[in-house]
């Protein structure tokens, strides 16, 4: 056996195929696990390393000369009683990681829990009768068990912070990093008496970053910004929000929904002179057709940043829950709009 060996000298030395080897050292295809056992044996003897990247170069280099079509991701939504069907944040983040996936070779395909009598085993069955490995779960309002899929044949992706059994990979806005700047820059327009306004279930799925960071900025101010009580609540309604606007006078409000524009007029407010306004998620904004401040979560960027980081760990024949889940924060945009006062020309000598 050569000092430096490689699969031909290891398939050539054990009598076996090349295709044979390569597999038994990955752990794919269909090998038979005594001859699994007698590859990986005599690797180790002659001291072999697989390399990863590699193979995935090699079997690139491969599929431009056959095609590019490399397989099928499913995305996976959950039918939730009290939250579906869910809104422009999924479409979005779908068409995204669509769109990825096609410029990587692969076919993104939905599949819809608790739709048509969908079960957790019945996708398992659909998934491995497939041959589908990469799995993008879609966000969900509640903690969801995804224990009955074959994790051992698949790698997932979950694109929100990790509310999923067993814990994967998350991609997710990063909330927390965008209220403080959010706060800054309504700060440098002169505001001094922020308000947040979200819901309890909202806050508390995201890990409460968003309160969170809201009171971390609050203390962390001089005095001449005030403290005002964060409202949150079960629902934002009306009858929760207009006392709350009038006792703690809030000169501007951070909520996900524009519909409390309306009653901040109703108390007097008056946008952008007196009173301002931020959406906190621009695929709220829903029918309103009020233009207003908002922050864009770039749920598009998000499931496009997903389909990566399947195709990689498919690339490195990682299945399974990883032993050490990673969370990739996207930045989240700032978009101006007329319920915020105009931004401070800043002069540079």
């Amino acid at each position: 056996m050569p000092s430096n060996p490689t699969v031909r000298a290891l398939a050539r030395e054990l009598g076996l195929s090349r295709s044979t080897v390569s597999n038994a050292l990955r752990g794919a295809g269909r090998t038979a696990p005594e001859t699994v056992e007698r590859v990986q044996a005599a690797a180790r003897a002659a001291s072999y390393e697989h390399n990863p990247l590699a193979a995935s170069v090699m079997s690139a280099m491969r599929r431009s000369r056959g095609g590019t079509f490399r397989g099928v991701i499913a995305a996976i939504e959950l039918l939730e009683q009290d939250h579906s069907p869910h809104g422009p944040f999924h479409r979005e983040l779908v068409i995204g990681a669509t769109g990825r996936a096609r410029e990587l070779g692969f076919k993104l395909e939905q599949f819809v829990l608790g739709r048509d009598g969908l079960t957790m085993s019945r996708l398992d069955s659909v998934l491995q009768s497939r041959g589908i490995t990469g799995v993008l779960l879609l966000p969900s309002w509640h903690e969801q068990d995804f224990t009955l899929l074959d994790w051992s044949r698949y790698t997932g992706v979950y694109t929100d912070y990790n509310r999923t059994t067993p814990e994967l990979h998350t991609v997710c806005s990063d909330h927390y990093r965008s209220m403080i700047r959010t706060l800054e820059m309504l700060g440098a327009r002169g505001y001094r008496r922020p308000g947040l306004c979200i819901e309890r279930d909202r806050n508390d799925r995201l890990d409460r970053r968003h309160s969170a960071a809201f009171e971390a900025f609050r203390d962390d101010q001089t005095a001449d910004v005030r403290p005002v009580p964060s409202l949150i609540t079960p629902e934002i309604t009306r009858r929760a929000f207009e006392p709350w606007f009038r006792h703690h006078k809030p000169d501007v409000v951070l909520c996900h929904s524009p519909a409390v524009i309306d009653w901040m007029e109703s108390c007097g407010a008056c946008l952008p002179d007196t009173h301002g306004f931020v959406c906190l998620n621009a695929c709220y904004s829903g029918k309103n057709k009020r233009s207003f401040a908002k922050l864009d979560l770039q749920p598009g960027l998000i499931g496009a940043r997903g389909v990566d980081l399947i195709v990689t760990q498919l690339q490195h024949n990682e299945r399974g829950a990883p032993p050490s889940p990673t969370r990739t924060l996207m930045s989240v945009l700032w978009i101006d709009g007329p319920t915020v006062r105009v931004a401070p020309v800043v002069h540079v000598r």
